[in-house]
């Protein structure tokens, strides 16, 4: 087959896979319904200032009103190639102001960080509104997850910039002692950012903080089913940006398609399986690096050693914030028959705890997003016995917070990510059981254990592969700026998060500066080759292995 056919087998063949799985995108955050794609979109976030660069001016957000469509900013919508591409005018747009270099001075860099930073300020209430109206989430859920580690993810870059910018100068041989070999963190260029509705701001926002840090022109992609905040983002975020490096482009399938068929220096895609093998097919189209934060179920062991009540207590909380829709909630237990008839009522006690006796009137407890989704998770109440919970209201799209009990590994909630407040329970033998009822399932995106021994907590660590892990507690291991997020295997691929975040968008680019001099050094590496200079060349260019070292 010729290569010009193979490239339109595996075009045709992406459509395709797109068009299957478009419920796959309910996770990205984007419609099934497909609609004919938009061929030009009028300017979002019309600012009453007449600064050409908004993020330098902390006082010109108040007056922004929003339309339909991209960033604001004097780009042509439509392109005016063969290829008719809505967004080729957009991109390249972008490309244009980051080969001016414009982006990469620290200076210009820290300007539209702390813009971002005047954003979730200014935006506070607003953030915690849309995402109220959008699946309910409480207030301090929103704050917590959406604003304060947004926050605490932009202030320790803008800490730290100045160091991670800094060249990194690395060992020398002995020819090369008088010259400079350093690691430039360079920028990718344009870059994409696809983020889902679960945690709207959260998840376009982190990302995009470690891209500016790095020196690159953004596109933004939020998600559409997150309607509220997605407008939010769209009318506003383009009034402290500098609209010639950044954008918002809103849409569903279609709209995303048409996007992905422009070539990006680096996409980041945060969603599950099925639509990041799209989007990695779509990157291989154009050799585009990517990192894909994925999802998948996210095992917990409770040992029989270990304090019920707080295992109860950390486990519920963990499953059941922002109504079980998180990437790295815990998925599923696994205990034994006896850990879990000791856990029945100590979860029981958790969830009354946290949200009364009956949760649905709870201000602390929010709903599935839409009714897709809720028709899915409704479905995997068949599954096991409903040991607590199990109410529904279609009307609210309200699930109670739920265990199941005596689940199978065969029946439906196990054999896909259940991603709503439901937690099930599989009843295993022991540690060795479990760690093999683990590994034989893919690599997922976080692993939990539970123990009052340390050595159970560490098996359960050395014996599995996992993006992430947690000993005693969920989910506040990604509170951490310093340690890295992301998955492995079906769970994703790349880490980001405080540096990890500034490195994933940054280029590590190897240099070597050599004096214009001396070059009797040079000597020996030229022809013609003899017996002296390979002596004289293996003397100054060889690495000697040093003595073995013992990890303690």
């Amino acid at each position: 087959m010729s290569s010009s056919r193979m490239l339109l087998y595996f075009t045709s063949r992406a459509t395709t896979l797109l068009m299957e799985t478009g419920s796959s995108f309910q996770q990205l955050g984007m419609q099934q319904t497909l609609e004919p794609p938009r061929q030009q979109l009028s300017g979002y976030g019309k600012c009453s200032t007449t600064s050409s660069d908004p993020g330098k001016d902390p006082g010109k957000a108040a007056g922004c009103s929003g339309g339909s469509g991209i960033g604001k900013g004097p780009v042509s919508m439509v392109c005016s190639t063969p290829c008719g591409n809505p967004y080729a005018g957009l991109v390249s747009h972008l490309r244009a102001s980051w080969l001016s270099g414009k982006t990469r001075p620290m200076e210009y860099r820290v300007a539209q960080l702390e813009a971002l930073g005047r954003f979730l300020d200014d935006k506070k209430q607003e953030i915690l509104e849309a995402t109220e109206l959008d699946m309910g989430k409480p207030s301090f859920e929103a704050f917590f997850s959406e604003i304060l580690l947004c926050k605490n993810e932009l202030n320790v870059t803008l800490n730290n910039l100045c160091q991670w910018m800094k060249d990194e100068y690395v060992d020398k041989n002995l020819v090369m002692q008088l010259d400079s070999a350093f690691i430039r963190k360079d920028p990718y260029g344009v870059v994409l950012i696809i983020a889902p509705w679960n945690y709207p701001i959260h998840l376009f926002l982190v990302p995009l903080i470690g891209a500016i840090a790095a020196g690159n022109c953004v596109i933004i992609k939020p998600s559409e089913i997150s309607k509220n905040t997605e407008r939010l983002v769209a009318e506003t975020l383009s009034c402290y940006l500098d609209n010639d490096c950044f954008a918002v482009v809103t849409g569903g399938v279609p709209e995303t398609t048409r996007l992905l068929e422009n070539k990006f220096d680096y996409i980041f895609f945060t969603g599950s399986p099925p639509v990041g093998r799209i989007i990695m097919t779509a990157a291989a189209k154009h050799l585009t690096p990517v990192t894909l934060e994925l999802g998948g179920k996210n095992p917990c062991y409770v040992s029989d050693t270990c304090d019920v009540t707080n295992v109860a207590r950390r486990v519920a909380w963990g499953r059941f914030f922002n109504a079980g829709q998180t990437c790295i909630a815990p998925d599923y237990l696994l205990c034994t028959i006896e850990m879990q008839e000791k856990l029945m009522p100590a979860l029981r006690e958790a969830i009354t705890e946290f949200f009364g006796p009956n949760p649905r009137e709870s201000p602390d407890f929010g709903r599935i997003v839409n009714d897709k989704h809720f028709q899915r998770l409704r479905a995997l109440l068949c599954s096991g016995r409903v040991a607590i919970g199990g109410q529904t209201d279609e009307a609210e799209r309200y699930i109670a917070p739920t265990v199941l009990a005596d689940v199978l590994p065969s029946d439906p909630i196990m054999q896909e990510e259940v991603f709503g407040p439901i937690l099930p329970i599989v009843v295993i033998a022991n540690m060795d059981e479990a760690i093999d009822f683990i590994n034989a399932r893919p690599q997922p995106l976080a692993v939990y254990a539970f123990s009052c021994d340390s050595k159970i907590v560490n098996q359960v660590l050395e014996r599995t592969s996992s993006g992430g892990f947690c000993g005693n507690d969920t989910l506040m291991h990604v509170a951490l700026p310093s340690l890295p997020f992301g998955g492995i295997g079906n769970s994703g691929l790349g880490k980001y998060h405080g540096k990890f975040t500034f490195d994933t968008f940054s280029h590590p680019r190897g240099c070597l500066h050599r004096t214009m001099g001396l070059e009797t050094l040079n000597t020996p590496r030229y022809p013609p080759y003899t017996q002296q200079k390979m002596g004289l060349f293996t003397t100054t260019f060889e690495v000697k292995r040093r003595g073995t070292c013992t990890l303690l």
